[in-house]
C-alpha cells in the first residue's frame, strides 16, 4: 500500500502542476479573446466533463469552473471550430423571431431536414448565438449525452449584443432569454454581425494575438516564478567551507559519530580549509579504505557570521574541541557527508536576467526537436507526465524555491512546445492562419482536419516514446 501511495502522490502533484500551467496558458487565450471582443462561453480548469463545479458570470456570461479531469484546462472561444453549417443564417433569424423553437419546427418552416436544423443550432450554440432549452421529461440536461431538441434566443439589446459581449451589452433595453427578438437587418447581415463576435470573424493579426497570448503568458509566468524564487524566497547555494552540512544515514561518517556542523580540519594529516580541498583530499580513495580525520566540534551553536567567517586555531580552541576519528569509506569510496548550504537572494533584476538565460536554453532545446540530427537526442533527454511528476516531487522536497524554479522551467517548455508549427498546437494553427492570409481564402475544413489528425498522431507517438523511457528509467 505504501508503494502505491508513493507512486500516486507524486503523480497527482505532477499532473496538478501541469494542469495549473495549462490553465494559465488558456487564461492567456481567454484574456486575449476578451480584449479582441470575442465571446468565450466557458473557462475551466480540467478537461471537458459532463459533471463539474461551475459559476456563470453575470457580467460576461462565461461559465467558470473546474472538472474532475485535472489534465489541463480549456477556454471555449467562440468560432475556433473550422466546421460550417450551411443553413446557420436562416436558423439564427428564425430562432430569434420565434423566441424559442424546436428542431422539428425549424426543419419544417425552413424546408430543411431535422439533421440540418440541429447541425445549425449546435453550430450557433458554439457561437453563443442561441441557447439550449432542456426538456427534463425527455431526459435532456446539461449533462445529457445528446443535444436538446429545442433552442431559444439569448437576451439581446437593441444593437443585437448579448451578455457574452460584455460591457457593450445594454441590459436596460435588452430582452430576456427566450423572448422573441426581430433582427433589424436581414438574415445574412445578422449572421455576419454574430460572426464579428467570434474568432473566425476577426482579422489575421487579432487571430495571431489570440493564439500567441497563451504562449506569452506561459513565458511571463516562468519569469515571474523565477524572480519570486530567487529574489523573494531565496535559493540554497553551497558554501565552500570545511563544515559538514549533512550526514547520510548509515554512512561511514555516521558510524564515526561525525555530526552536522562539525569542521573537518585534516584528512590523513593533510590540512583542509575548504570544501573543495576536503573533496580533493578524499578523492581517488579505494572502496573500503580507512581515513583518519581531524574533526572539530563546536561547544555551542555558532552564529552565521562565526560559522562562515575566517577561523583560526585560537577560535577553535576557545569555542569547541578537536578530536581524531577513523572512518572506513563505503563501497563507492564515499564518506557520506554533504556540503553546507545557505539561503541566497538576488535583486529582482538579476533574477529576471537569470530567468531569461533559462528561457533561451529552453527555446534552443525545443528548437532542436525539429532538427532531424538532434530529434532523438532531445526525446531521450525529455520526460512525460510520469517523469515530470517524479521530478516535481523531488523539487518540492528541496524547498519552495526549488519547486517554483522547476515549475518555471515546465512553464517555459509548455510555452515553446505550443509554438511548434504542428497543428493542433498554437504554432500550427498560426501557420494555417498565415497560409490563409497569403491565399486570401480559408483552407477547407477537410484539409484542416487531416492536418490536425496528423499532428495529434505525432504527439501521441512522442508521448508514448517518452512514457516508455520514463518507465524504463524508474525500473532501473
Amino acid at each position: 500500500m505504501d508503494a502505491i501511495f508513493g507512486f500516486i502522490t507524486p503523480l497527482f502533484w505532477g499532473v496538478l502542476l501541469l494542469s495549473l500551467l495549462v490553465f494559465v496558458h488558456e487564461g492567456g487565450h481567454f484574456l486575449a479573446a476578451r480584449a479582441c471582443g470575442v465571446r468565450v462561453t466557458e473557462f475551466f480548469l480540467g478537461l471537458p466533463f459532463r459533471y463539474n463545479i461551475s459559476h456563470t458570470s453575470k457580467r460576461i456570461g462565461t461559465k467558470f469552473g473546474v472538472t474532475p479531469l485535472l489534465l489541463g484546462g480549456y477556454a471555449a472561444i467562440c468560432g475556433m471550430d473550422p466546421e460550417q453549417a450551411p443553413h446557420a443564417a436562416r436558423v439564427l433569424s428564425r430562432v430569434h423571431e420565434a423566441g424559442a423553437i424546436s428542431v422539428d419546427e425549424l426543419a419544417e418552416q425552413l424546408e430543411i431536414t431535422p439533421d440540418e436544423a440541429l447541425e445549425a443550432c449546435v453550430f450557433l450554440m458554439g457561437w453563443g448565438s442561441v441557447l439550449p432549452v432542456y426538456d427534463a421529461s425527455k431526459g435532456e440536461g446539461p449533462t445529457s449525452k445528446y443535444y436538446p431538441s429545442r433552442y431559444m434566443a439569448p437576451a439581446r439589446d437593441a444593437a443585437g449584443n448579448t451578455v457574452f459581449d460584455g460591457r457593450v451589452f445594454d441590459r436596460a433595453g435588452a430582452t430576456s432569454d427566450g423572448e422573441p427578438w426581430t433582427p433589424p437587418m436581414g438574415a445574412e447581415r445578422f449572421f455576419e454581425l454574430e460572426r464579428s463576435h467570434t474568432y473566425v470573424g476577426k482579422g489575421f493579426f487579432k487571430r495571431a494575438f489570440m493564439l500567441l497570448a497563451g504562449i506569452l503568458v506561459n513565458l511571463v509566468t516562468g519569469v515571474t516564478l523565477f524572480v519570486i524564487a530567487y529574489s523573494a524566497i531565496g535559493y540554497n547555494a553551497p558554501i565552500d567551507v570545511n563544515i559538514v552540512g549533512s550526514i547520510t544515514e548509515g554512512s561511514p561518517a555516521a558510524a564515526a559519530h561525525i555530526q552536522e556542523g562539525d569542521r573537518i580540519l585534516a584528512v590523513d594529516g593533510t590540512a583542509v580549509d575548504s570544501w573543495s580541498e576536503l573533496l580533493a583530499a578524499l578523492g581517488n580513495r579505494d572502496a573500503g579504505a580507512t581515513v583518519a580525520l581531524e574533526v572539530w566540534s563546536p561547544s555551542q551553536e555558532e552564529s552565521a557570521e562565526q560559522r562562515l567567517g575566517p577561523v583560526d586555531r585560537t577560535y577553535l580552541e576557545a569555542h569547541g574541541s578537536t578530536h581524531t576519528v577513523e572512518a572506513k569509506l563505503d563501497e563507492d569510496g564515499l564518506l557520506g557527508i554533504g556540503v553546507l548550504y545557505h539561503t541566497m537572494r538576488v535583486s529582482p533584476m538579476v533574477a529576471a536576467r537569470m530567468s531569461v538565460d533559462y528561457l533561451v536554453q529552453t527555446a534552443q532545446g525545443v528548437a532542436k526537436l525539429l532538427m532531424p540530427q538532434h530529434t532523438k537526442e532531445v526525446l531521450d533527454s525529455s520526460t512525460s507526465v510520469v517523469g515530470i511528476s517524479v521530478l516535481s516531487a523531488q523539487a518540492a522536497e528541496q524547498g519552495a524555491a526549488s519547486f517554483m524554479s522547476f515549475a518555471a522551467l515546465i512553464s517555459f517548455s509548455l510555452g515553446f512546445m505550443n509554438l511548434l508549427p504542428i497543428p493542433p498546437l498554437d504554432g500550427g494553427k498560426l501557420v494555417i492562419e498565415a497560409i490563409q492570409a497569403v491565399r486570401g481564402k480559408e483552407l477547407s475544413v477537410k484539409a484542416q482536419t487531416i492536418v490536425s489528425y496528423v499532428g495529434i498522431a505525432f504527439f501521441a507517438f512522442l508521448f508514448l516514446y517518452m512514457l516508455r523511457a520514463d518507465i524504463l528509467r524508474l525500473l532501473h
